[in-house]
């Protein structure tokens, strides 16, 4: 049963604003001008009470001052779509969902911002589900940001996909033989989340014969940002969660 509460023209509204991936000059005019005056900010932590990178970034831009800040916690565990959700995560979420309803309802404005772009990978879309259940009248943007593989890409002034290139997006976290086929017959692979895999993911390019094809930027965009244009010098490297591998087979014929 749905025990949705009525909603009247006074409700707040919601925007799950992309704040691109660590470099906050790298954050759209947007979503500086949507969180500069959205009053309630939910910002996601991997813990309870965790710190949230997000706002990290985009307190850079646009002050927290006279700001509600709500500190909202999602574990990170895998999830797999179309298999049932690990209760820990659901009831996470809820509890995430019923903290944002809570200033919705007052007809508070409400932003949550989010690494890279809302669309890829975010938690945004796992928290305005169980918004939707519940108030499924709420006004919801989408603001899309500058996403962590364009910024690789970017950084190394190479382009993620050209002409006739397949590009394939994969979080590299998951342990499949899929990874094997994407690699043997794909043209572009990123491979995001490599930091728990990596000396396995050398392992299986050394023996593709891929590994001069690939880039390894960790924690791309932000002061302590670390380039490897040889992917074999992160053999045993504690890399942090921000780590994303560009594979491009091609190269571009100039003659």
């Amino acid at each position: 049963m749905n025990n949705a509460s009525p909603l009247s023209s006074s409700n707040g509204h919601l925007y799950l604003v992309g704040v691109g991936p660590g470099d906050p000059e790298l954050m759209t005019c947007k979503a500086v001008r949507v969180l500069s005056r959205t009053r309630v900010w939910a910002v996601p932590s991997a813990r309870q009470n965790g710190t949230s990178s997000a706002r990290q970034i985009a307190e850079q831009m646009v002050p927290d001052t006279d700001r509600t800040i709500l500190s909202l916690c999602f574990p990170m565990k895998k999830v797999y779509l179309g298999q049932e959700t690990d209760e820990q995560l659901l009831d996470a979420w809820r509890q995430s969902a019923e903290e944002v309803m809570h200033h919705l309802d007052r007809g508070e404005d409400v932003a949550f911002p989010t690494l890279g772009d809302v669309t890829l990978y975010s938690t945004a879309f796992y928290l305005l589900p169980m918004i939707q259940e519940q108030r499924p009248q709420t006004e919801v943007t989408v603001i899309p940001g500058i996403t962590a593989m364009a910024a690789c890409a970017a950084s190394q002034n190479s382009p993620l996909a050209l002409g006739d290139d397949i590009l394939t997006v994969v979080p590299a976290a998951f342990e499949d033989d899929r990874l094997r086929h994407i690699l043997l017959t794909m043209d572009a692979v990123v491979l995001m989340k490599v930091h728990r895999r990596i000396d396995a993911l050398l392992d299986l390019l050394e023996e593709l014969g891929l590994v001069d094809c690939a880039v390894l930027t960790e924690r791309s965009g932000l002061p302590d940002e670390r380039v490897y244009t040889d992917v074999r010098r992160a053999r045993g490297q504690k890399l942090h969660y921000f780590s994303t591998m560009v594979i491009r087979k091609k190269k571009v014929q100039v003659i």
